[in-house]
């Protein structure tokens, strides 16, 4: 009878138990379902505070604004509209300052965004990754933002040239030594222009203004041809037309391991001249919670290592790295370039170098 009593006071006691750690399951499964519940009534509210459109005026490729574009759409219901402005960008943006037809300036070199950012173009945005970011790529107020990494950079065939002939810094390139061995793009070419800027900025700081000039005439008696097409470019050094050129990195990589061009990066002893892609939200844009959602998405880290893998762009966002190619890993020593002042001087110098020192006989444009 005392075992039987015992027994029945500790089957009770069980079952008191397990009724209490049922209780506190079910009370612990109802707090994560609120939890839930309260995140996604948080996330629609968020949704809901913004507008169904997102205007992006840009200069990247279609196919890399289709695949952010469609991206965003899916997290967030809003639809993106982009034109692809190329050289016009900077002008349309600031033509419509006063009436801003569009929420998002995305692409253009950072030269170009401090312009516009004292033509007060831009309003402040502060994106959740923005301490992330170095403040080499940043606006100091948050105007504007770096995603991408452009180092412009020389190269040269490896089966027309060694790599103890080829050009050891950027100055050697006016030596008589490499007469008609280089070929480029002509002056369209926003990563061209960039580099001649940043090379007369570079020589004027570390020489005098004069010696800029004199290198840039050596460069000109130099240079075989100058290309309106970087394809054509591209076959006149693989065709050993001439053994060097100036290009952006990404570009080299892909002809080199992609397209079989035997050509190899010169790391330049002054460093790489190295472009940073922006986007900044538009002063008064009719759009302004949808486009503050679109640079939060546009520049984070899982977005950058996207364009990283799929369009071969350099993140800007150390933490992107690990998630890119393994050729990106690599690094290489950049130039000290002052880009305010490279801005505030860049259309007179550009006005100057394609006025009085390109030689139009050598231009060769494609048919």
């Amino acid at each position: 009878m005392k075992k039987k009593w015992l027994s029945a006071i500790l089957a009770g006691v069980m079952v008191f138990s397990l009724a209490a750690c049922g209780g506190q399951n079910e009370d612990a499964s109802q707090g994560e379902d609120k939890e839930e519940t309260k995140q996604e009534e948080t996330k629609q509210e968020e949704t809901a505070e913004m507008e169904d459109t997102v205007v992006v005026y840009s200069t990247h490729p279609e196919e890399l604004l289709e695949a952010i574009g469609t991206a965003f759409t899916e997290k967030t219901g809003v639809e993106v509209e982009y034109i692809n402005l190329k050289g016009e960008l900077a002008d349309r943006v600031r033509s419509e300052k006063d009436n801003p037809q569009a929420d998002i300036m995305f692409g253009g070199d950072a030269a170009t965004y401090m312009q516009l950012n004292e033509e007060e173009c831009f309003d402040a945005a502060e994106p959740s990754w923005a301490s992330e970011l170095s403040s080499d790529y940043k606006d100091a107020d948050g105007k504007w933002y770096g995603t991408i990494k452009t180092p412009v950079m020389m190269f040269y065939n490896t089966e027309q040239m060694s790599a103890e002939e080829a050009p050891s810094d950027w100055s050697a390139l006016a030596e008589e030594a490499y007469k008609d061995k280089i070929v480029t793009r002509d002056s369209l070419s926003s990563s061209m222009r960039s580099a001649i800027t940043a090379l007369i900025y570079s020589i004027s700081e570390n020489e005098s203004e004069d010696a800029a000039w004199e290198f840039i005439e050596k460069l000109d008696a130099n240079t075989k041809n100058y290309y309106n097409s970087g394809s054509m470019m591209y076959e006149a050094v693989g065709k050993g037309e001439a053994p060097i050129s100036i290009a952006v990195l990404n570009d080299i990589i892909t002809n080199r391991d992609k397209n079989g061009l035997p050509v190899e990066v010169i790391d330049a002893e002054s460093g790489a001249i190295v472009l940073t892609d922006c986007i900044a939200k538009i002063k008064n844009a009719p759009h302004p919670n949808a486009a503050e959602a679109f640079l939060d998405f546009a520049g984070s880290k899982e977005i950058q290592a996207m364009v990283a893998n799929d369009f071969s762009r350099l993140p800007a966002l150390d933490s992107a790295l690990p998630d890119c190619p393994e050729w990106m890993q690599t690094e290489y020593k950049s130039m000290e370039l002052d880009w305010t002042a490279i801005g505030k001087n860049q259309s007179d110098w550009l006005e100057k170098w394609e006025t009085d020192y390109i030689d139009a006989n050598k231009a060769v444009a494609s048919e």
